[in-house]
């Protein structure tokens, strides 16, 4: 049976998950924003992200009527096990578990350049499989007619192991400052972009270096700042002569973000789908659409707006962001705000939704009936169902209401479970409640509560166990055939049937869940005892053996040995089943509840009453008639009415 400790410590347990949630939700202007935005959120690489478009964004018409782009991201499946792995077999840190490593194929590059008058070589070695750089070349280029002095040995190191990056000097030629780049700076109107224009050198004139760049970007007043290294270093490498050529960029302001509510929940039900096993199966009965919460779990948080950071032209002019918008806090029913300001909670157990744009949590779970269309039903509150439980589903909830026919399923609550048709077992049907049980009538079913089980038709052919009371009331109000234990009474009008066909047995003045353990002990004890006596006779055989002969063969010592070892254990298991059947016996001893069984109408022969350890096996019809217990014998008085006065429930409200 579900209990809501143990719904508790599920939704604990998903709770430890969900700190492991690799998803967040994001609203932005544009994809790439949100993706960057998750990015951080997430702690990983945009490559190692996966999205799914939750609301599209729009432009609007002259900015009016502009909408974000709301996405759902979250990181690759692959990713995460991936790195979980490696993780797992300690062969990254925390700071690599986000890193992929992706290996391509490059070939290895060299750069012969002449700044001022040196001969500087620059040497990127091949990567993966690419192609080696060959010395040959290298030395073609170096050797020009105005080549005065290199270094070949330095050359030879430099192609082998590379040069980092960097521009090393590896020899001298003859310069004519007359022939170097002319280096000309143009800078937009708007002081955003910054572009050279270089002239090519003449031969033996100096070619453009990144220090020359740089200082004609700072002879024009550009702010360093905005400086783009990457692309003065790329026109080092590559130049690009008598075409603008990009090399500085004003720091363009950056408007902060928008607060925005990130859910930890599901906001549209209809995407919660079956569940699909390991092997490929959908258990379309696993369906279970509602989002179960306990209280004061974290239902969503306030992602806070972002201060825009400001920025400013090549020539300083501040450029100034817009301030993210602060949402407002939209608060249903049972949830509330922590002190932290920005986390929602729940108040209470139950299914988390949006309702209206709210976050809300309610208590109660309304149903049209279960079955394929709603598949097993487990709730951290109170379900009432309009309809039927069809045949072969489960409904597990704190309370449980049925308006209509319980079939053969299964039905489990921790607290009331109220069934305003009946329950239609067929045998294999099961209902559990941590309180009482209301029904209009119980047909081939096992049914077991904690305190009563009221029935307002009959009780046919089944196993009911009631740790108080069970009535049967109104017009019929009979008790034919099964099993029933109560540990106070069990009142009917009429009980078993006409001619003795059905074995009819009720026991009452017992604690039914003790003796049901204590015969499962004496079970076993009989077993267990069997099996040590079966083993201590090996063993004296064994012993005898090697009494006769002195000493076993390996084989046979091991037996032995092992055997000793099993009977050991064996009697340490009979002295705990001992001890728990006495503790089991003194608490059926002292049993306050005498326990009746009362019969207004007739109580048919063959009929086996227990009251307490005593039998009375009704040989002739009875009516209107008292079992009761005294001076250790099931005796018999005046009918007397039920001591139970409980009427049914009003609905779920009752606990």
């Amino acid at each position: 049976m579900v209990t809501l400790d143990k719904i508790r410590q599920d939704m604990k347990s998903r709770l430890d998950i969900d700190k492991d949630l690799h998803q967040v939700n994001v609203n932005a202007d544009t994809i790439d924003e949100a993706l960057a935005d998750a990015a951080v959120q997430l702690d990983t690489k945009v490559s190692n992200l996966q999205y799914e478009i939750v609301e599209r964004g729009s432009e609007g018409f002259l900015g009016l009527g502009k909408k974000h782009w709301v996405l759902k991201i979250y990181q690759d499946p692959n990713t995460i096990k991936k790195v979980k792995k490696l993780a797992s077999d300690g062969l990254f840190d925390d700071e690599e578990l986000n890193e992929s490593v992706v290996v391509q194929d490059k070939d290895g590059l060299f750069f012969v350049r002449h700044f001022a008058s040196d001969i500087m070589l620059k040497v990127i070695p091949p990567v993966g499989n690419g192609e080696e750089i060959v010395l040959k070349d290298v030395l073609d280029e170096i050797k020009r007619a105005d080549t005065l002095e290199f270094d070949e040995d330095a050359v030879k190191k430099y192609v082998k192991s590379g040069t980092d990056g960097k521009y090393e000097l590896v020899g001298q030629y003859k310069h004519i400052p007359a022939g170097d780049v002319l280096i000309g700076v143009d800078v937009s109107k708007d002081e955003i972009v910054g572009s050279i224009i270089v002239g090519p050198p003449s031969m033996s004139g100096a070619e453009a270096s990144e220090e020359m760049i740089e200082r004609a970007l700072k002879s024009q007043g550009v702010d360093q700042s905005c400086f783009e290294h990457d692309k003065i270093q790329e026109f080092v490498d590559h130049p690009v002569y008598n075409i603008p050529f990009e090399v500085a960029h004003a720091i363009m302001p950056v408007d902060g973000h928008d607060a925005y509510i990130s859910y930890n929940f599901e906001t549209d039900p209809s995407k919660i789908k079956a569940k699909i096993s390991e092997q490929g199966n959908i258990n379309y009965k696993d369906i279970n659409r509602i989002q179960n919460v306990i209280a004061d779990q974290p239902l969503a948080t306030k992602i806070l707006a972002e201060r825009g950071k400001g920025g400013h032209t090549l020539f300083g002019r501040y450029l100034e962001a817009k301030n993210g918008k602060d949402v407002q806090v939209q608060l249903g029913a049972n949830v509330k705000l922590d002190r932290d300001g920005v986390t929602i909670k729940a108040e209470i157990d139950g299914e988390v939704m949006l309702v209206n744009g709210k976050i809300t949590v309610e208590p109660v779970k309304y149903l049209d009936a279960v079955n394929l269309k709603t598949g097993d039903i487990k709730f951290v509150g109170t379900v009432v169902i309009k309809g039927n439980v069809e045949d072969g589903y489960k409904v597990e909830a704190t309370n449980i209401e049925v308006n209509g026919i319980v079939d053969k399923s299964r039905l489990e609550a921790t607290g009331n479970i109220v069934v305003r048709q009946g329950i239609f077992g067929k045998g294999e049907g099961y209902v559990k409640a941590g309180k009482s049980l209301w029904a209009k009538f119980i047909n081939d079913t096992t049914v077991e509560v904690e305190e009563n089980v009221i029935v307002y038709d009959s009780i046919m052919n089944s196993t009911v166990t009631a740790m108080k009371n069970i009535v049967v009331k109104g017009k019929k109000a009979q008790i034919t055939g099964g099993h029933l234990s109560a540990t106070e009474e069990i009142c009917a009008r009429k009980i078993g049937s006409p001619g003795g066909g059905t074995e009819t047995i009720l026991e009452v003045g017992i604690d039914p869940r003790a003796k049901k353990r204590l015969e499962y002990l004496q079970k076993m004890q009989a077993d267990s005892t069997k099996e040590l006596e079966k083993i201590e006779l090996d063993v004296q055989n064994l012993e005898q053996q090697k009494k006769l002969r002195k000493k076993l063969p390996q084989e046979k010592e091991d037996k032995l040995r092992s055997l000793k070892e099993k009977c050991d254990q064996i009697t340490n298991e009979l002295d705990e089943m001992t001890e728990e059947i006495e503790k089991i016996q003194a608490h059926l001893r002292e049993l306050k509840a005498i326990g009746k069984v009362k019969a207004e109408g007739t109580v048919y022969s063959g009929v086996k009453i227990y009251v307490r350890d005593s039998l009375d096996e009704v040989k002739m019809d009875t009516s209107s008639v008292t079992f009761y217990y005294e001076k250790a014998m099931c005796r018999r008085g005046p009918y007397e009415p039920p001591s139970l006065k409980e009427d049914q429930p009003d609905g779920y409200t009752t606990d």
